[in-house]
């Protein structure tokens, strides 16, 4: 990331903190600038989450690491995170209209972790998310193992968890990433 890239990133996401102080009482840009400022590979995967429609946020701290929780908090699932399979088996199954590639494949090469569903829940008290789009979320071993995936959505002013065919992907479904700095 070259210094432009980084002072045009480092502006989106002031200006977003300072836009939604609901999602982060208490907490001060500068608090959070210094913890970028000392992580250039958060700063990279920040930078991915942003371009690929994603509006990360500052949603949580964790006291115990000091650590600042974002997420991508874009109304709806990131337009550029869409039409994915779950995972690399998932991928690998397809023989016939394969997907471009997989959430978990895509988040890990970000540097993120996909939501759990309890992340999503949390996320989704802070606003209304995925009222038209689903997201992926991080699927038990025991589903998973099965030949299931787990997606989440808000429809109806509730938060619904959904199983599909890890090998299913749509056009309205992408992920939502999670990043600790």
């Amino acid at each position: 990331m070259n210094a432009r890239e980084r002072k045009s990133l480092l502006e989106a996401l002031q200006s977003r903190f300072e836009k939604n102080q609901q999602r982060h009482p208490g907490h001060v840009w500068e608090q959070v600038l210094a913890r970028l400022d000392g992580s250039p590979a958060a700063l990279k995967s920040l930078g991915q989450m942003e371009a690929s429609g994603g509006e990360p946020d500052v949603i949580g701290y964790d006291k115990d690491s000091g650590q600042y929780v974002y997420c991508d908090c874009s109304v709806e699932s990131p337009s550029e995170r869409r039409s994915l399979c779950y995972d690399h088996q998932a991928l690998d199954s397809r023989k016939e209209n394969r997907p471009a590639g997989s959430a978990v494949e895509a988040a890990a090469a970000m540097g993120i972790a996909l939501l759990t569903e309890t992340q999503y829940r949390q996320l989704q008290q802070l606003g209304e998310f995925d009222t038209k789009t689903s997201s992926w979320v991080a699927t038990p071993e025991d589903v998973r193992s099965l030949g299931g995936a787990l997606f989440c959505d808000r429809r109806y002013g509730r938060v619904f968890v959904y199983h599909n065919g890890a090998q299913s992907y749509y056009a309205a479904r992408g992920f939502r990433g999670l990043l600790r700095v």
